[in-house]
């Protein structure tokens, strides 16, 4: 067995998060164990903000789509975010505003970034035609 360098296992991990959509932005070589004799010096992990650590909860406990996720439903064609699992249905909250709703798994597609865009446009132009 070869043992990698930490930091090639640093980079590994990065890409490991950064493919099911987690950036940690402070990941990286613990710099005091990185100096020191040590022959495994710790990874950092770092801090990141709760929508981050909420995805990696979900990520880690095997749930799809992961929270955080754009979403569209392909029974009719909603665009929404994963807000939660609950019950073998995902909670999907509207890009551009409404009521949640739940949605079996196999019934939800990764949204296109595209369609993500223009739901956002949308809900940001709308918002700002109410507070005129």
């Amino acid at each position: 067995m070869v043992l990698r360098t930490t930091e090639d296992v640093v980079e590994s991990l990065r890409a490991a998060l950064r493919g099911v959509g987690v950036v940690l932005p402070s990941l990286c070589v613990d710099p005091v164990t990185g100096a020191s004799d040590e022959p495994f010096a710790l990874v950092e992990l770092g801090r990141c903000n709760v929508r981050v650590a909420e995805r990696l909860a979900s990520v880690v406990r095997g749930e799809r789509p992961p929270f955080g996720t754009f979403v569209t439903d392909v029974r009719d064609g909603r665009l929404g975010e994963v807000r939660g699992h609950v019950g073998g249905v995902v909670r999907v909250r509207p890009v551009v505003g409404g009521k949640e709703w739940d949605c079996p798994p196999e019934s939800l597609e990764p949204a296109s970034p595209d369609d993500v865009l223009r739901a956002q446009v949308r809900r940001a132009n709308r918002e700002q035609r109410l507070t005129c």
